[in-house]
């Protein structure tokens, strides 16, 4: 007797036949889509995770160690914190991965751009309170100075982060969703609007209110916010390059159309 055609173009046993070969390869094919999904291996994924959280770190130990000034014509001086220039590109790696990748995988990179930064501040803390060596006594006080960071400006920093990349990339996911995948360009500047204003916003504002006048805090998170999304916005036809070359070297263009949002998870 002739097989008959069941689902996914595969041929059923006929009568007299055993059904547990043909019923594992249904159960297999059902279960195709997420065996590939969470098997799934990137060939660069692995190297965007590290030079995230290298730009992380490096933008969050060394960057805060000096203030500029720079004098812009027509707006006069504009001072800012010298990792404004550099921690940008953390969005930039963001607004790549979740593009690529989809959500779910940035956020791994997150939690892990959160684990190296908490270490690196437990590190600090470390250092600094360690008693100097006799010899090294004058230089205490640059040591302090430099990687000394207080336990509000730590907390800050590491909640404005978390705060705002999930906010940024959620913002990026569900518009490329909405957009159906057109319009590149305004998910990138949308998300990156979001997600900066909610970290610049609550950096200064639990770093700092109490501290600084009212005006000032405004003046300064203004200037910030302004910087960091101008500077990704500038950035926007590399970042507009790098995804066209990781889609088509991973061959993936990932769509959040079912993915589960919540922030805490490790879960692909």
């Amino acid at each position: 007797m002739p097989g008959r055609t069941a689902r996914h173009g595969r041929t059923a046993p006929s009568q007299g036949e055993t059904y547990l070969g043909y019923h594992a390869a249904v159960h297999t094919i059902s279960t195709e889509n997420n065996v590939i999904s969470s098997a799934r291996q990137y060939r660069y994924y692995d190297f965007v995770m590290a030079a995230y959280v290298c730009v992380l770190l490096c933008s969050n130990l060394i960057g805060p160690a000096k203030m500029s000034t720079v004098h812009v014509p027509l707006l006069g001086g504009v001072t800012f914190m010298a990792g404004v220039l550099f921690f940008p590109i953390s969005y930039i790696f963001g607004d790549v991965l979740t593009e690529v990748y989809g959500y779910a995988r940035d956020r791994r990179v997150v939690w892990a751009g959160f684990g190296a930064l908490a270490f690196a501040s437990f590190m600090a803390a470390v250092v600094v309170h360690l008693p100097p060596a006799e010899f090294w006594r004058d230089k205490q006080p640059a040591v302090e100075a430099i990687f000394g960071n207080t336990p509000r400006i730590i907390a800050s920093s590491v909640i404005a982060f978390l705060c705002g990349t999930f906010v940024n990339s959620y913002v990026l996911a569900k518009m490329k969703v909405w957009t159906e995948g057109r319009w590149l360009w305004s998910r990138i500047i949308g998300s990156t609007l979001c997600g900066e204003l909610v970290d610049s916003a609550l950096f200064y504002f639990i770093a700092f209110v109490g501290l600084w006048p009212r005006q000032q805090l405004l003046e300064v998170t203004f200037t910030q916010y302004v910087l960091k999304s101008g500077w990704e916005i500038v950035m926007t036809p590399l970042t507009y390059r790098v995804i066209a070359f990781l889609k088509k070297a991973e061959d993936e263009d990932y769509y959040d159309r079912h993915t589960d949002f919540t922030p805490f998870s490790l879960k692909t």
